[in-house]
């Protein structure tokens, strides 16, 4: 399936070092966008960009603190000046702090709270008000079916990645009127650094396929966790002309582990 509307376009993507950022930079400069590549790691993300620059694609790297407002409206301006008009969006970056809720420090809740949900607003504020004369765009923000189910000692995770999902949701229905579709990509368990974290031991991807019982966690009905590139596929279509009637959806990629809700 050819995926129009994406050719020649710029698309500035966040968290784009490694794991699903970097399937997602790939899968859309495959389709022919102008990549600016954000990333608090500048040197892998500029890692990412000069290999595809050596594929005859289009891609330059920018270091940036997606938790940090000034940092990101300068990148913005930058990508503008130097690539073009931003006209495709993906929120990637994240982070992961686990503990029970008793434990759980300030300074770590807060921590999640810059990158997954602060982050997400600075870095689609700054493209958005760009967009909005323009009377066009693509936002996907990349959360987590953690959004939709509570998790044993993830509720930094999941309340921030609910709080973008809603956020990005907002922003769909307040941009619609100026043409700017605005979707969700909840990936459940991806085989990525972060995912790589959490598992105990050779057999963690077999435990995370049968669920835990102890943690009231469900397997995952599909028997397979998802490639990165699973859900760089589900990006690709929301940015693209072929997902051109649709705007605020929050679509969950987890192999059925959250049953449909």
């Amino acid at each position: 399936m050819e995926y129009t509307g994406i050719k020649g376009k710029v698309a500035l993507v966040t968290g784009a070092a490694q794991g699903i950022g970097e399937a997602i930079v790939r899968a859309l400069a495959e389709a022919g966008a102008i990549i600016a590549a954000l990333d608090l790691n500048g040197a892998g993300a500029e890692g990412v960009a000069a290999e595809l620059r050596t594929q005859g694609c289009q891609a330059e790297a920018f270091a940036v603190d997606v938790a940090d407002s000034l940092a990101v409206e300068t990148a913005v301006d930058q990508v503008e000046r130097e690539l073009g008009p931003v006209e495709i969006l993906v929120n990637v970056a994240g982070l992961l702090r686990m503990a029970s809720i008793e434990e759980l420090r300030d300074t770590d809740w807060e921590a999640v709270f810059a990158v997954n949900a602060n982050g997400v607003f600075h870095v689609s504020r700054s493209v958005v008000k760009r967009m909005a004369p323009r009377k066009s765009g693509a936002i996907v923000t990349v959360g987590s079916n953690a959004a939709l189910v509570p998790r044993t000692q993830m509720a930094a995770y999941c309340a921030s990645k609910a709080a973008a999902a809603m956020f990005t949701k907002c922003l769909g229905l307040e941009q619609a009127a100026n043409h700017i579709r605005c979707n969700i990509v909840s990936p459940g368990s991806t085989d990525t650094a972060m995912q790589r974290m959490l598992w105990n031991g050779q057999d963690g991807v077999q435990a995370v396929i049968a669920g835990s019982p102890e943690s009231y966690r469900l397997g995952i009905p599909l028997g397979r966790i998802a490639d990165p590139e699973d859900i760089a596929a589900a990006v690709l279509f929301l940015a693209s002309d072929r997902s051109r009637h649709i705007t605020m959806l929050d679509l969950c990629i987890d192999g059925g582990a959250t049953l449909g809700v």
